[in-house]
Parts: C-alpha cells; sequence; structure tokens
C-alpha cells in the first residue's frame, strides 16, 4: 500500500542538514507500521514526504499503487490529491467551528461534494466511530484534550482515504488518557482496517499498537522488526539502549562457541552470549540484557555459567515490581522481580543472567570509554533509588 524507495531529503539544499538518508521500507494493506525514534532522527520528516508536506530530494514514493513522488520522472503529487487522512501533534482544530463542522471541512472542500444528507450521515458515522457524536453542537473550543484529538482522527478518516497518517497524536496528552487513547486508535484502525503510518517517540506506544517497528537514528532505519524481534533481539547497540532499560557491560568476543552461545570476556569474568552472525573474534561488544531478565537467587544455584556472587545496594518498589541495584564483581546491573522475592538493601545474592536473553552487540568506539554497568544508572537515578518513600 505504501513503498518507499531509496527516500533522501535535506533541508537548505545538498549542502544543508541530511534529514532522511536513503531509506526504504514497505507497508502492506491494512497493517499498522511505525516510525520509531528520538527527536532529530528524520521520522517526521519521512512521514511529510509521504504526505506531500515535504519534497524530498531524491527517492520514490508509491501509495496503493501510484506513484506520488519520483525524482527519476519528477513527478510529484500535491497533498490533496494524495489518498490520505493525516492526524497532527497539534491536532489542527478549527476554534470557530462546531465538532461537526470540524469534521465535515475535507468533505466540503472536495472537488465532488456529497449532497447534505449523504454529508450528514458520512460525518455523524465517523464522529460516533470515535465517540463524540453526542457532541456534534459542540464548539471545538470547549473539547477537552483527548475529544480534540479524536475529532482530529475523525477528520481524517471522513474521506475514507486509503492510507492514515499519525505525526505524535499523543504526545499532548496526559498519562492516563494517552494509556486509553492507545487502545482507541488500535480499535479503530483494526475496524477500518486502513493502511496506518505512525510516528512517535514513545517505545510505549511503538510496541503496543504496531504489527511492524522501524527504528531510525540520524536519518536512517537501524532496525525494522516485528516489536517483540526489535524488543529481544536489537542488533545495533543504539537499539537496544532506546528500546526500553538495559544493563551494559564491556567486553571482548572470543572465539569459544557452544552451540548459538559464544563467549564474551569481561572484567567480571566470562559471560555467554547470543550475538549477530556478523560478529567476529576479538571484536569489542557491549552485551545489554534487560532488568526483567536478570535473575535474583537467594542460595547459590550452582550453576557455572553466567552466575555471579553480589550483594543489593539499593531497593525500589515499583507496586507490581521491585527494582534492585545489585553490585556484582565490581559491575552494576539492575534486577526487576516480583514483589515475592524479599531481599533487602546489604543483602548477599546469586545474580544468573540467562543466556538467551544476554545479547552482545559490536560497540562503538565513543561506548568503550563508558563504564560497564547499567546504562541507565545515572547519578540522578541513584539519589531516586535512595528516596525514603520508594524504598524497602
Amino acid at each position: 500500500m505504501i513503498d518507499v524507495t531509496r527516500l533522501s531529503m535535506y533541508y537548505g539544499g545538498t549542502q544543508g542538514v541530511h534529514a532522511v538518508r536513503d531509506i526504504s521500507f514497505s507497508v502492506p494493506e491494512g497493517r499498522f507500521y511505525t516510525l520509531l525514534g528520538p527527536s532529530g532522527c528524520g521520522k517526521t520528516s519521512t512521514l511529510r514526504c509521504v504526505a506531500g508536506l515535504e519534497r524530498p530530494t531524491a527517492g520514490k514514493i508509491t501509495i496503493d499503487g501510484e506513484t506520488v513522488f519520483s525524482d527519476q520522472t519528477r513527478r510529484i503529487v500535491p497533498i490533496h490529491a494524495r489518498p490520505i487522512g493525516m492526524v497532527f501533534q497539534s491536532y489542527a482544530i478549527w476554534p470557530h467551528m462546531t465538532v461537526f463542522e470540524n469534521a465535515a471541512f475535507p468533505l466540503r472542500v472536495q472537488k465532488h461534494r456529497p449532497n447534505s444528507r449523504a454529508l450528514r450521515d458520512k460525518v455523524m458515522e465517523m464522529l460516533a466511530l470515535v465517540g463524540l457524536d453526542a457532541l456534534e453542537k459542540r464548539n471545538a473550543t470547549q473539547l477537552s484534550g483527548g475529544q480534540q484529538q479524536r475529532l482530529a482522527l475523525a477528520r481524517a478518516l471522513v474521506r475514507e482515504p486509503k492510507v492514515l497518517l499519525l505525526d505524535e497524536p499523543l504526545s499532548n496528552l496526559d498519562a492516563k488518557l494517552r494509556d486509553q487513547m492507545r487502545f482507541e486508535l488500535r480499535r479503530i484502525q483494526r475496524r477500518l482496517r486502513i493502511t496506518t503510518l505512525y510516528v512517535t517517540h514513545d517505545q510505549t506506544e511503538a510496541l503496543s499498537m504496531s504489527n511492524t517497528v522501524a527504528v531510525m537514528n540520524q536519518g536512517v532505519i537501524e532496525q525494522e522488526g516485528p516489536p517483540l524481534d526489535i524488543y529481544r533481539r536489537p542488533r545495533s547497540l543504539f537499539v537496544g539502549q532506546f528500546i526500553g532499560s538495559t544493563n551494559r557491560i564491556l567486553g571482548t568476543l572470543e572465539a569459544d562457541r557452544d552451540g548459538d552461545a559464544r563467549r564474551v570476556s569481561t572484567t567480571a569474568g566470562d559471560i555467554w552470549c547470543v550475538t549477530p552472525d556478523e560478529l567476529v573474534a576479538n571484536t569489542k561488544v557491549a552485551i545489554i540484557i534487560r532488568p526483567e531478565n536478570v535473575t535474583l537467587h537467594t542460595t547459590d544455584p550452582g550453576q557455572s555459567r553466567n552466575v555471579f556472587s553480589g550483594h543489593v545496594r539499593h531497593v525500589v518498589f515499583l507496586g507490581d515490581s521491585i527494582e534492585y541495584t545489585v553490585e556484582s564483581e565490581g559491575i552494576v546491573l539492575r534486577s526487576r522481580q516480583h514483589p515475592s522475592i524479599s531481599l533487602r538493601r546489604g543483602d548477599a545474592t546469586w545474580v544468573e543472567l540467562p543466556i538467551d536473553a544476554t545479547v552482545a552487540l559490536s560497540a562503538p568506539d565513543d561506548e568503550l570509554s563508558g563504564r560497564g554497568d547499567a546504562d541507565d544508572l545515572s547519578d540522578g537515578w541513584q539519589e531516586s533509588a535512595q528516596a525514603p518513600l520508594s524504598e524497602v
């Protein structure tokens, strides 16, 4: 449904900012595809190129089989002629119009306008879909943030576009409403089976809503795949550290193998990990493992691989889990455990790093100067971990 081929875009000419760097991806019909990444990574620029709001420098964009941009043929289809609906981060609601008139606006300005009865039926159908049919006469300025977001969605869908484009539509909502709207957006998308291209910097949104996630960094796609693969099997250190919380241990990959596992030499001793196939012996690597995968034992489990003795430095109660900071062999790790585990600060413990959840990735030179411990464990985090109200 959406095909992007070797797309590049500069701001300020070819001597300016290279925002999008030769990326390609496809979104099948009816699927929910998310561009995820930090600010400035090129995700919104890519979306705006698909929408026709920005002119790419090179590449090709096809929507529903029609080429809407090609540098080779010099074809550029204007935004109003593309089969898209778009929801902006700011919603762009008309403040002087009612809810009904906001939703009806795309139908009123299109070339082939429906008659009054058909227009009203279509608008009310979309307002009912987003739960605003009872508010049709309300002024748009009297809506809450969540209601404005739903109105923007109804307006984008009222023309029955082939593709829905969403540019961080939940970023202006509070945390509870954002959780609710994630569910609502996905429900509506599944019901309509509309092909959706979504942009966000929020990992939770991307992982919980998408069929496919593309993680972007500095204008390129670092990794693309199902959310579970992105989370469990990152293929670069950037993806591993950007998605979720991670512990990081620096080391050197050795030649030893045992099935899919390979040995990494670290200051804490040997750690067995899974690695990308292309990594060769003597490569400097960063081992990453999620806090929920770091297992703590109150007695020595008696295993020889990936088990280290240590002691608990901090304990933070999070409600549905307890987060422990453990020091073992000079390395600091975070472990998230069920509240049924009872450990206190200063207690001895044994740390187990399950091999299939421990991944070694090539570490860039600027990473090798860092500490070999939990990469999210900044001084600020340590201070919060010692807060009296949360410590047990």
